[in-house]
C-alpha cells in the first residue's frame, strides 16, 4: 500500500493550500478531488459572483454615463454570451490550480475519497496509507423545508439558470441571498427577497443593514421583511410561490439562500472515529485537530468562518504544526469581508452592538453623502460610512462602508486595525482627495 505524509480530502481553497505548502516542506502530500479543482469559489462563489455583480453594475454604468455627455441607446444585455465568458474564465482558473498541484509535486488523484479507518483513505480501487489526513471538503447550500422546495434552484445553480428570469424570488437574508438579489436586479430580473427576520444582513453592523437595504429597495429590489413562503409549485406562467400570510407570488425561477451545511456526508468520518458537532461540522481544536488528532480539518466543513482567505490561514496554520516550526496560530479577531451587493459593503472589526458589549463606552462616527461620480450621473445612491472607537484606549474597534468598491478601500484599513490604529492616528492621515476613502480619515465630531 502507498504511504504518504498527508492526504488531503478536497481541491478548494484550503485544501490545494495545505497540499503545495507540504511538499514545499518536504513532505510526500496526495490529494483528492471528486469535482472541479478550485472548490465553491472558483467554481461556484466567489470568483463567478463577482464577475456577475461586474456585469450587473454596467447596467448602471450606461444610464449614469448620460449625466457625463455620453448619449446613445443602452445595448442590450446577452445571458448566453455572459454564461460563455464565465465558463471559459473558470475552466482556465481549473487548470491553473491543478498546474499549482502538479509542478509542486502533489499527487492529484480524481474521485471521491473515504477514509476506511483513521489512517487508511480510500479513493476508487485505491487504497494509501497516511500519517496525516486533512479534511477540506468545504459546505454546501441549504434547503429549506416546504412544500415544493424541490423547484427551486440553489446558488449552485444560478450561474447557469436557463433562460433567463424575466421574475426572480430570492428565498433568504444572508450576503448570499442579498448578492445575488443585487446582481439579477442588475441585469434586469423584477426580483422580489424574502426574509423571515427583521432586517437582512444577520450579523452585520445595524446601521449598515438598514443602509444596505434601502439601497437596495432604492435600486429596485422589492424586499420584503418578515415574511417566508409556505409552498411552491408550477403554473402556466411558470412558478406560483405561496407565501405565509397566503398571498401568491408569481415568478419564473426561485433561488433558496438559507444558509449553507458542512459537506461532511460519505467521507468515512464514523469508521475513523472524527466526531462532529450538534451542527454538523467537523469539531476541531485550536490546532484544527479532530477528536482523531492525526486527521485534521479546515475551511467551511468546520463551520467557524466561511471565508475563503480564512480557510487558507488556517491550511497555513496546520502545515505549520505538521512540517514547521508549530508557532503559527490562527487569529479570528478583525477578518475584513465584503458583501458584493449593490452599492458594496466592506467591513473589519466589531460591529457597534459587539463593542458596547466588550468595552462599554463606545464613540461613533458617522457619515452618509452623495459621492462625487453621482454628483453627474443623476444615481441617487448614498455611501455610509462608519467608525467605532473605544472612549477609553481611543482605539479603532470597527471600521464599516456601504457604498462602490467599499471592499477595496476596507481592506487597506484592516491592516490599520490589525497594527491596533487610534483615532488619534486615523486623524493625522492625510487624505486622499477626492475619494470616498478620505472620508475615514476626516471624520471629527462622534455622533450623539
Amino acid at each position: 500500500m502507498q504511504e504518504v505524509d498527508l492526504f488531503v480530502i478536497g481541491g478548494g481553497s484550503g485544501g490545494v493550500r495545505a497540499a503545495r505548502m507540504a511538499t514545499g516542506r518536504g513532505a510526500r502530500v496526495a490529494l483528492a478531488e471528486c469535482g472541479a479543482l478550485g472548490g465553491t469559489c472558483v467554481n461556484l462563489g466567489c470568483i463567478p459572483k463577482k464577475l456577475y455583480s461586474y456585469a450587473a453594475h454596467y447596467g448602471e454604468s450606461f444610464a449614469e454615463a448620460r449625466g457625463y455627455g455620453w448619449h446613445g441607446p443602452t445595448p442590450p444585455f446577452d445571458w448566453a454570451t455572459l454564461k460563455r465568458n464565465r465558463a471559459i474564465e473558470i475552466l482556465r482558473l481549473n487548470g491553473v490550480y491543478e498546474k499549482l498541484l502538479v509542478n509542486a509535486g502533489v499527487q492529484l488523484l480524481r474521485g471521491r475519497a473515504r477514509l476506511v479507518d483513521a489512517h487508511t483513505v480510500q479513493v476508487g480501487a485505491e487504497r494509501i496509507r497516511a500519517r496525516h489526513v486533512l479534511i477540506a471538503t468545504g459546505g454546501a447550500p441549504h434547503r429549506p423545508d416546504f412544500a415544493g422546495q424541490e423547484l427551486a434552484v440553489t446558488s449552485n445553480e444560478m450561474f447557469d439558470l436557463e433562460p433567463f428570469p424575466a421574475r426572480l424570488l430570492v428565498i433568504g437574508g444572508g450576503y448570499i441571498a442579498c448578492e445575488f438579489a443585487s446582481i439579477f436586479n442588475g441585469l434586469g430580473s423584477r426580483v422580489t427577497q424574502l426574509y423571515r427576520g427583521a432586517q437582512v444582513l444577520r450579523g452585520f453592523d445595524d446601521d449598515v443593514r438598514a443602509f444596505v437595504a434601502g439601497e437596495m429597495v432604492k435600486k429596485g429590489v422589492d424586499l420584503r421583511l418578515n415574511a417566508q413562503v409556505a409552498s411552491l409549485q408550477r403554473c402556466d406562467g411558470g412558478l406560483v410561490a405561496t407565501l405565509a400570510d397566503g398571498s401568491p407570488l408569481e415568478v419564473d425561477a426561485v433561488l433558496v439562500a438559507t444558509g449553507r451545511w458542512p459537506n461532511t456526508a460519505g467521507l468515512g468520518l464514523e469508521a475513523a472515529g472524527v466526531r462532529l458537532t450538534e451542527h454538523g461540522a467537523i469539531a476541531v481544536d485550536e490546532h484544527f485537530r479532530t477528536s482523531v488528532p492525526h486527521i485534521l480539518a479546515v475551511g467551511d466543513v468546520i463551520d467557524r468562518v466561511q471565508l475563503t482567505p480564512v480557510a487558507l490561514a488556517e491550511a497555513m496554520v496546520v502545515v505549520d504544526r505538521l512540517f514547521g516550526s508549530g508557532t503559527r496560530k490562527m487569529d479570528y479577531e478583525n477578518i475584513p469581508t465584503a458583501v458584493f451587493t449593490h452599492p458594496n459593503v466592506g467591513t473589519v472589526g466589531l460591529t457597534e452592538a459587539q463593542a458596547r458589549s466588550r468595552v462599554g463606552r463606545v464613540r461613533i462616527y458617522r457619515t452618509d453623502f452623495k459621492p462625487l461620480k453621482h454628483t453627474l450621473s443623476g444615481s441617487s445612491e448614498r455611501t455610509l460610512m462608519k467608525l467605532l472607537v473605544d472612549d477609553a484606549t481611543d482605539r479603532v474597534l470597527g471600521v464599516h462602508m456601504v457604498g462602490a468598491e467599499a471592499g477595496e478601500i476596507v481592506q487597506g484599513f484592516a491592516v490599520a486595525l490589525k497594527a491596533g490604529a487610534t483615532k488619534a492616528v486615523f486623524d493625522a492621515t492625510i487624505g486622499i482627495h477626492p475619494t470616498a476613502a478620505e472620508e475615514f480619515v476626516t471624520m471629527r465630531e462622534p455622533v450623539a
